[in-house]
């Protein structure tokens, strides 16, 4: 069965601070969309790969493929104003009526076995998403001045990749979408579709600040 993976990369990366989007910021010396996209080359070296980034920095990201080398072959999309645009567009430059996974672009260290785990479930089930236990107590907010504490084993966070039967995320995306949808799994559940969980891995971070940063060289430095 035919598989495809949209890696979203078009966000500007304002948490992280300075002008370059936090998705080309260099880590041990290569930019993290290149090591996530690596990530999932490594684990299948004939998915089909799309990075969908912003327009304007397309040429950038040739000259940084070009002189750093990047090790899995993929195909540029130019990203939207938006993640539902970006990934939109994403779905209309690919042809697969198999699989298809978005992945964040800033999350390089997923491993192999969470994705072979999500396109298998994705498979079974038509759509999955991994996901790891909270660590930390929560409250919920009951007015501005008051909140109770919540149960955290009822609570899970949610990674990504997240993985769908071709068909189901095309229809899921056909319908009119909220901007209060934050990832995929919240479009397909509106379109009527249950979402199968699959276990995450701890180290799969989505870098967004400068600490995330500190954590991912951390982890390059002990894999």
């Amino acid at each position: 069965m035919k598989r495809a993976v949209i890696i979203v990369a078009g966000g500007q990366g304002l948490r992280m601070g300075g002008e370059l989007p936090k998705q080309f910021l260099p880590l041990n010396g290569k930019p993290l969309l290149m090591h996530t996209l690596e990530a999932f080359y490594k684990w299948d070296n004939e998915v089909e790969l799309l990075a969908v980034i912003p327009k304007q920095h397309a040429g950038y990201w040739s000259m940084l493929c070009r002189e750093i080398g990047c090790a899995a072959p993929h195909r540029l999309v130019y990203g939207g104003a938006s993640r539902i645009e970006s990934v939109r567009n994403g779905l209309q430059a690919t042809d697969c009526d198999g699989i298809i996974a978005v992945h964040d672009g800033v999350r390089p260290f997923v491993n192999s076995n969470v994705i072979t785990n999500c396109f298998n479930a994705a498979e079974s089930y038509g759509a999955a998403i991994p996901v790891v236990e909270m660590i930390d107590s929560v409250r919920e907010i009951i007015t501005h001045d008051s909140s109770r504490v919540f149960d955290r084993n009822k609570l899970r966070v949610v990674q990504t990749p997240q993985v769908f039967q071709a068909k189901i995320l095309r229809e899921a995306y056909q319908k009119e979408l909220k901007e209060s949808f934050t990832d995929d799994a919240a479009i397909v559940e509106a379109a009527g579709y249950s979402i199968k969980l699959v276990a995450g891995n701890c180290e799969n971070i989505k870098i967004t600040t400068p600490l995330d940063m500190m954590i991912a060289e951390s982890l390059l430095k002990n894999d």
